[in-house]
Parts: structure tokens; sequence; C-alpha cells
């Protein structure tokens, strides 16, 4: 073969390798010999028009995501009328891409869409996914479920509230944890742990915001007094930030209730 002909078949065929056409052939050809066709031309246009149909629908989905994960980004849940407000945007806009229940009434937003929102939302919050994954197993819904209005609230002011509270047990690791001198002593760290907790247990309600008022609240004496019964007894070893963080978030997601 001339040397320019098998140049370009080496280019054709890298080009069908990189577009899946010999996976996408292979697909439709073993869905036909399955269903053993009378037709195989008309099965084989019907089933790419179903590819089609579905890629475009993901699309779509994507769009209408990606425009509301922005509008949940232009308020912070403390502003809680603009926060309710471009949370109720955010529902509308991923409504139209969710299931409608019989009759043409009602309907909701996708379950899958919904958990997927929620994962996104805790990413660019700054939590890690190893930190957020026991929150949405908490608030996980189903992907064929319709999640109703109040059932998205909750999910999306939980992550909100969960992504700012990570971030105030970061701290309160900074604050008895010297970077210079390596990670906090274990009995320092579950101090502060136990004070925590207990900012937690004596929070008024049930609502994610009380959780993350009361553990602001944390004044310096008690983190003080934390610190010093620390320092005349507990166990030894260290405790390093991962290990803190994610003790911390569990104080938080035992709190939070299970979505059903």
């Amino acid at each position: 073969m001339p040397e320019g002909k098998a140049t370009k078949s080496d280019s054709d065929r890298e080009f069908l390798s990189q577009a899946g056409v010999g996976e996408l052939l292979r697909g439709a050809i073993l869905k036909m010999v399955e269903a053993r066709s009378d037709d195989p031309i008309g099965f084989l246009a019907d089933h790419f028009c179903n590819l089609a149909s579905v890629a475009e629908t993901g699309a779509q989905e994507q769009q209408h995501l990606n425009r509301a994960l922005w509008h949940l980004r232009l308020a912070h849940h403390s502003q809680r009328s603009a926060f309710s407000n471009n949370v109720r945007v955010a529902y509308d806009l991923l409504n139209l891409t969710g299931p409608r229940r019989r009759g043409g009434g009602g309907g909701g937003v996708r379950g899958g869409l919904y958990t997927q929102a929620l994962q996104c939302l805790c990413s660019e919050g700054g939590v890690p996914a190893s930190t957020s994954a026991p929150l949405l197993r908490r608030l996980h819904c189903q992907d064929h479920e319709a999640v109703p209005y109040d059932v998205f609230r909750h999910g999306v002011l939980t992550c909100a509230v969960f992504s700012d509270y990570i971030r105030q047990a970061q701290r309160l690791y900074a604050e008895v944890c010297c970077p210079d001198e390596g990670p906090a002593s274990r009995a320092l760290s579950l101090g502060v742990l136990g004070t925590l907790k207990e900012a937690l247990e004596t929070s008024q309600g049930s609502d994610a915001i009380r959780y993350l008022e009361a553990s602001a609240k944390i004044s310096p004496y008690r983190l003080a007094q934390a610190i010093a019964a620390a320092q005349t007894q507990g166990p030894g070893g260290d405790m390093d930030a991962k290990e803190f963080e994610n003790a911390a978030a569990e104080l938080f997601i035992t709190r939070v209730k299970v979505v059903s």
C-alpha cells in the first residue's frame, strides 16, 4: 500500500477508535441479534434514534443543573429570604426535566438529579467527597423518585450549612494544633470534639442551621477548659486533621434526619 494511503487508513482508524464507533456498532448489532428482528434496518434506525434521544436529554439535564447551581450560589444561606427564593428557582429549573406523576399533575425533581446537585454543592463548598459521603447517604433519593420541594430545600440547605460547619471544624482544629509541631494530641482533639458535641446537643430545634449557630458560639473559655482538661488526662497519641474532620462531621450527620 502506498505510504499516503496507509497514513490515511491509520488516521481513519484512530478517528473511529476515539469516537467509540466500534463499540457503538457492536452494541447495536448485539441488541439486534438478541431481538431477532425481522426488519434489521428499521431496528437499527430505532436503536440509534433512542440513543440520540437519551444523549439529548442528558445534555439538557446538565444545562438545567448548571443553571440551578448558579442560582444556588447567588446568596449565602444566612440571607434567608434571598436563599429561599433562589432554592425555589433552582427547583423549578430542575423540575422541568423531572418525572411527572400519572394524570399530568405534581411531578418533582428526578432523584438522581437532586442527588447530583447535592454532591456538587458539597464539593463546591470545599468538603472532601469522603467527608460528605455519609451525609449524602442520609439525604439520597432513588433515581426514579420525584423529589418534592420541601425535601429538595431541606437537602440543599443541609449541604450548604454542612459546608460551613466543616470549615468551622477545620478552624477549631487549627486553634489547638501547631502546624510546625505536627498533629494535635488525641486527648486535646477529643476534648475539643466533646465541647463541640455538647454545643450541638444543647441547641434548640432540629434545623441544621441551629447546629451551625450552636457550634459557632463555643466560647474561648469553654475551649480553654477543654484544653486544660485534656492536658491532665486522656488517651495518648495524636489525631490528624482528617480524622478530626471526620469525627466532627459525624456529630453533625447523626442529627440530620434520613430522607425516606
